[in-house]
């Protein structure tokens, strides 16, 4: 089996690096000979790797998503495995990886393969999750050196600068056959079940087909922050939608930035789809 483990030299606060030999130990000893390669995010990360049947990515929810946008985008469909190393690691969650890297090393040379779902927006791909609104671009501007020095702490900071830029951002939804507007603060599609740890789609599964769809309505500041501490703390609110469907159209407004998996994603508007099963994983 052709196998190449990609790692993030970033990723666990830059330790990882160091954990290759142990890695490629444990896949040795049922016959895997792995090539590491580190990832250079401006270069193609399977070059002279295009025929791998097992890809092992190391890294963090934003290194899984560049590494499945380069597979999808080459027309490719290896095996993969997924070494949390991240700072959410919020896919690897979702798939039910061990949080260590050497416990999912071994988890990967010994599991067995099933197909999941991989969410598409425009001509992009995502894992986990597709956002836009207050909080979701807090992982893509809070630095790497921030998150290495105090993990998930290094995102408050930032998320309360977030806060003072709350602003009403008008949608329109087509899906199902339906047309829906909404005032929102925050749009989120989720194709996992986690967004920084935080387990706000705790009945979305990974195997179903569809995206589950969480829309915060628009409020004064501290409603708006109450709405959501409130549903974090599982308490109904008609000022938070639920929404499940295989693919939905956005049309908005206005020019908002959009995020996947930590990373810029596209301009409005958006088509959004669950591509059902595009994945192959071995856990």
């Amino acid at each position: 089996m052709k196998a190449l483990l990609l790692y993030n030299t970033s990723s666990g606060k830059g330790r990882i690096g160091k954990r290759i030999a142990e890695m490629r130990k444990i896949f040795a000893e049922v016959g895997i000979d792995i090539t590491p390669r580190e990832i250079l995010f401006q270069s193609n990360p399977l070059e002279g790797f295009e025929d791998a049947e097992l890809v092992v990515i190391c890294g963090g929810d934003g290194t899984i998503n560049f590494v499945v946008n380069a597979i999808k985008n080459a027309g490719l469909d290896p095996i993969l495995g997924i070494i949390p190393a991240g700072t959410a690691n919020d896919f690897a969650g979702a798939i039910g990886m061990k949080k260590s890297v050497l416990g999912a090393a071994r988890q990967i040379a010994n599991g067995t393969v099933k197909r999941v779902d991989c969410g598409k927006v425009n001509d992009k791909y995502f894992v986990n999750i597709l956002s836009f609104g207050v909080f979701t671009t807090t992982s893509q501007h809070t630095s790497d050196a921030a998150k290495h020095r105090i993990g998930k702490l290094a995102y408050i900071g930032t998320g309360i600068a977030d806060l003072f830029r709350l602003h009403d951002i008008p949608i329109t939804l087509c899906y199902n056959g339906e047309e829906q507007k909404f005032d929102a603060a925050m749009f989120l599609a989720f194709n996992g079940n986690s967004a920084g740890q935080f387990k706000l789609a705790p009945t979305a599964n990974i195997e179903d087909g569809k995206l589950d769809i969480l829309i915060f309505d628009y409020n004064r500041r501290v409603r708006t922050c109450w709405n959501m501490v409130s549903y974090l703390l599982k308490h109904e609110s008609a000022a938070v939608h639920h929404l499940q469907c295989s693919k939905i159209e956005l049309i908005c407004d206005i020019d908002e930035d959009t995020d996947i998996d930590g990373q810029p994603g596209p301009r409005m508007p958006l088509s959004i789809e669950c591509l059902a099963g595009a994945l192959k994983i071995k856990a």
